[in-house]
């Protein structure tokens, strides 16, 4: 599993001009699900985030994971997190799990993020989103199950 966070002071999804899902203070969690991932990806996945220290502490020094924050994740679906553009200028989305089973993993991986006591809101799984976040840094860390 792949997943792009970025660290926000705010963000929201909305599908067809209705709010679904909005955080405070937080990350947008970006995640692409990648043929073969299992549920132990999901975990993993969900529990590097839980733990990443990438908030300010009292001294501003990034130290904090967002449990101590008390903030919340935006967890997005974007299979687009794994686009082969070695060919050509079209993108190919072959590596991409497909949707039914992509869905699948994604909930797991919200599932084990709420285990991880994080506050967590989501958009619509395949639907067309449009997300709107302030980004806090900015701050943008990528993280990748099968380069641990």
């Amino acid at each position: 599993m792949r997943a792009v966070l970025q660290r926000v002071t705010a963000a929201e999804v909305r599908v067809a001009g209705e709010i679904r899902g909005q955080i405070g203070a937080g990350l947008v969690a970006l995640i692409g699900v990648e043929r073969g991932d299992s549920a132990e990806d999901a975990a993993w996945l969900a529990a590097k985030i839980a733990q990443l220290r990438i908030f300010a502490d009292t001294a501003g020094k990034m130290n904090l994971a967002i449990g101590a924050l008390g903030g919340g994740v935006l967890a997005i679906s974007q299979f687009t997190l794994l686009a082969d553009t070695r060919r050509g200028n079209r993108p190919s989305f072959e590596p991409a799990e497909r949707p039914a089973a992509a869905r699948e993993m994604f909930d797991a991986f919200v599932r084990e993020l709420r285990q991880q006591g994080c506050p967590v809101a989501t958009g619509v799984f395949g639907a067309d989103m449009q997300v709107q976040l302030t980004n806090d840094g900015p701050v943008t860390i990528c993280l990748d199950s099968r380069h641990r």
